[in-house]
């Protein structure tokens, strides 16, 4: 990204963040923070259970109950019983996020020759079942492994359906983001410095947060015509650690107000199921690309780390 590019995008994300004060000083939109793929391995010089007591400290701080979408793999083990545990005897809910991490729409070799298939796909899905499901907070919300739904309608319906019949309704998000991929250099700066100063990264992570809450917001009232009680997708990572009281603190700021995950998931916007092929993205994007009107607005995929790397070269993070 050149310096007149990322000057453009300064410009336009000013120009966003203007968009909700159109709307009236009545509305308050209302943002609950969720996470996914919570692990063991800790980051950026914490423990695992470091990492895990500042998120849910923080949580605890600002009177918010999240939910934590557990991908087993990563927690099969007595440390991530204790993880799970810990987040279940705080109040948040305990949901499924598969337990390989499987992308619905893609193959599970090197060379793309097999496919993952529905019947493959839902028993992921069972097989994560028996390390949350005797947690108190057990909801049965299930999210798509990087928000991937299908690629064919046999699979996209199928699966549906067998959620359905299982008793779980689809965790999305209407907020989607990319905060993994800027943990993933803030662990590589930590590595190569341990006393690096991380400003950089919480200014970034702040921003980009705030940008794709602005975005998603603005065009859930083109599509729907209403403010929804949004859900923001977040990780269980270093980088949240140590910034997520700066991101609620932020969104405050901003005359968002930050709400429980429970009750976000009461907005009827959840249960809309976009008939659209690939499936999958935010729920907002999706919503928005079923409707036909918004196709030379909406990138695909919505979220990845391609959108965020050549800012954070330019700004050598």
């Amino acid at each position: 990204m050149n310096r007149r590019q990322f000057l453009n995008y300064a410009v336009a994300t000013t120009m966003l963040a203007a968009i909700p004060r159109a709307w009236g000083a009545s509305r308050i939109p209302e943002i609950a923070f969720t996470f996914d793929d919570p692990t063991t391995d800790g980051g950026a010089g914490l423990t695992w259970a470091e990492l895990n007591d500042r998120m849910l400290a923080t949580l605890d701080s600002n009177n918010l109950k999240s939910i934590l979408f557990v991908c087993g793999k990563r927690v099969d083990s007595n440390s991530g019983s204790q993880l799970i545990a810990a987040w279940d005897g705080a109040g948040h809910l305990i949901s499924n996020h598969s337990y390989s991490h499987l992308n619905f729409n893609s193959s599970t070799d090197d060379d793309g020759s097999k496919k993952v298939t529905l019947a493959e796909f839902e028993a992921d899905a069972l097989k994560n079942e028996p390390l949350i499901r005797d947690s108190h907070h057990f909801t049965r919300l299930f999210r798509y492994p990087f928000f991937k739904e299908g690629d064919t309608v046999e699979k996209r319906d199928g699966m549906r359906s067998f959620l359905q019949q299982h008793g779980y309704r689809i965790g999305r998000a209407t907020i989607d983001a990319s905060d993994w991929a800027i943990d993933a250099r803030l662990q590589k700066r930590v590595e190569a410095n341990p006393h690096a100063d991380l400003a950089g990264y919480r200014d970034f992570f702040l921003q980009h947060i705030w940008e794709r809450a602005q975005y998603y917001d603005a065009l859930s009232q083109r599509v729907l015509g209403r403010p929804v009680r949004h859900t923001v997708l977040l990780h269980h990572r270093a980088l949240n650690a140590f910034f997520l009281d700066d991101l609620i603190g932020a969104f405050r700021k901003h005359g968002w107000k930050p709400v429980d995950a429970e009750f976000a998931y009461e907005d009827k916007v959840y249960d809309e199921q976009p008939k659209i092929l690939p499936a999958g993205e935010s729920l907002i994007w999706a919503l928005a690309k079923e409707s036909g009107k918004f196709e030379n607005e909406l990138r695909y995929p919505g979220e990845d780390d391609v959108y965020e790397n050549p800012r954070m070269d330019t700004l050598h993070l």
